[in-house]
This record gives C-alpha cells, structure tokens and sequence, in this order.
C-alpha cells in the first residue's frame, strides 16, 4: 500500500485523449493538491531509453533507465500541459508526439518496468491530497483512494481532440492516421496482462464525448464531494 494513506486521493484513469490531463490539472489548481502525471512516467522512461540507445524490447535495462531517471512536474497556465523537466531539460514537448506515446504504451507492458515505476508514483502522495492522472490509479497505484474516476470518450472523439492539439502545435498529422494508433494503443492497453486498462470496481464512470470540460469537472468534483 502506500507510504501515506491518510492523504486523499483522486484517481483519474482512461485511455489517452479522454481529457484526463485537462480535468487533473484542472482539480489540482482547484484544490491546491499535488499533481501526478503518472502517463508521464512511462513516455520519460520511453524518451530516456531512446536518448540512452536502449532498445525497447531489453527488459532490463529498461528497468535501469526507469530507476534512475530524474524527473520533475512543474505547474503552468490554465490550459497547458504540466511542464515536464528530464534530467533539468524541458521535454515537455518530446514526450506528448505520437512516436513518444506509442513507445511508451510498449514499455508499459513489462511488469518489471511498472514495479521500477510504482513506488516512484506512491511518492507523489503528500499532503494536502494528490490528484492522480493515469491508467491504472484505482486498480493498482491507489487501490485505497476514496475516490476515483474512469474517464473515457469514444476513439473518434479522442482522435479529433488529438488532430487538433497536434495541429495547433504545428505538426503535420492526419485523422485517420491518429484514429488508427487510437485504436490499436487501446487494444494492446485493455488486453495487456500487466494492470489492463479497466476501470477500478468502485470507480465512476464518465464519458466525456459531447461535454465541455467545465461539464466534466462538474461531475468529477461532484463524484468527488468537493462541491
């Protein structure tokens, strides 16, 4: 279990492009709670492997690169991604390409990877509370969390979301290029056998497709008590 389990807890899972780092920023400036970013993780030990000239299909040394990288969250604006600092370099941008995303969703296979990067994440739970971005914050990382959300929208909502932060960022990308990678990512995350994309059993679950954020993090705070 976790080293601090007094401290609240709100985890927030689904799969990529659901609004999870919006909404998670979002209540972590509300409430003036720590920030986890735990999808973060796995695309920095991707981007650090990479950098290293580690292959992604060696284990272990994957495993290396986890424990030993130096990370760092860094709050911004309202409606910016969360600053991400590697080894005091901004990769805040490296780590959110679709490459980074995909390889990441590869490393986050490997039990030995996520049991280097599981103690690591607990330890971004102190006081006053701690809002928990990820896949599998109920089910695995928080199990005790008194509160947690399974958010998701459908794969061609998540795509158009995706085309549209990509375009804005001026990269050059297609619809059904970012559908397809959509589709096969929750594939490979639903049917992986180390912690599945599902929702936790006493998760609630809220499907973004069609609602503004505000409407989303309406309910979330509602499903959170802090109204």
């Amino acid at each position: 279990m976790t080293d601090h389990p007094e401290v609240p807890v709100i985890a927030v899972d689904g799969p990529g492009g659901s609004g999870k780092g919006t909404i998670t920023q979002m209540l972590a400036r509300r409430l003036g709670w720590h920030l986890l970013d735990s999808g973060a993780l796995y695309r920095l030990t991707a981007l650090a492997a990479e950098q290293q000239g580690v292959s992604l299909d060696d284990e272990s040394a994957l495993v290396r690169v986890a424990l030993a990288l130096d990370v760092a969250f860094e709050p911004t604006a309202p409606g910016e991604p969360v600053k991400v600092i590697l080894a005091g370099v901004d990769v805040t941008r490296e780590i959110r390409t679709e490459r980074c995303g995909d390889n990441a969703s590869r490393v986050a296979v490997m039990q030995p990877v996520r049991d280097a990067l599981l103690q690591r994440q607990r330890d971004f739970r102190q006081a006053p509370g701690l809002v928990a971005d990820g896949r599998d914050m109920g089910t695995v990382v928080f199990p005790d969390a008194p509160t947690k959300i399974f958010l998701t929208a459908s794969a061609e909502e998540r795509a158009r979301r995706r085309y549209s932060q990509l375009k804005a960022a001026g990269l050059n990308v297609t619809m059904s290029d970012l559908l397809d990678e959509i589709r096969v990512r929750d594939e490979r995350d639903m049917n992986r056998s180390a912690a599945p994309l599902k929702p936790a059993s006493d998760a609630q679950v809220i499907d973004s497709t069609g609602l503004s954020i505000d409407e989303v993090l309406s309910e979330v705070l509602i499903a959170a008590g802090q109204t």
